[in-house]
């Protein structure tokens, strides 16, 4: 079973883009604490209506707990085979927002992932 549960802090607004069918995609970096004064960052992708929701709700320092699974790219640059893991997004958890999206208003209640 391939599944991963991270909580961080968004790095970076998501970026939305398009698959070739036309598929919404967003992409962020999550800072995650992996030690006292050590922080990792991991790349997090959503596809369809969760990337929606992530473009519309989600900013730079927004706190959230991502459940997904882990995928891993693969690619050459320069001759050299590189590599990174990154978590393809099921779920989102907003912890924390500074309300964008929601009208002014932050409710629990109301975010629709």
């Amino acid at each position: 079973m391939n599944t991963v549960i991270a909580t961080g802090n968004l790095g970076n607004d998501p970026e939305m883009f398009y698959s070739t069918s036309g598929d919404p995609i967003a992409s962020f970096n999550l800072a995650v604490k992996s030690g006292k004064d050590k922080t990792s960052w991991i790349k997090v992708t959503a596809f369809k209506k969760l990337a929606e929701v992530c473009e519309s709700y989600l900013h730079k320092g927004a706190k959230v707990i991502v459940n997904g699974s882990l995928d891993q790219e693969k690619w050459e640059s320069n001759g050299e085979n590189r590599s990174n893991i990154k978590i393809i997004a099921h779920t989102i958890e907003f912890m924390k927002t500074d309300g964008r999206g929601f009208d002014g208003q932050q409710r629990g209640d109301d975010v629709p992932y």
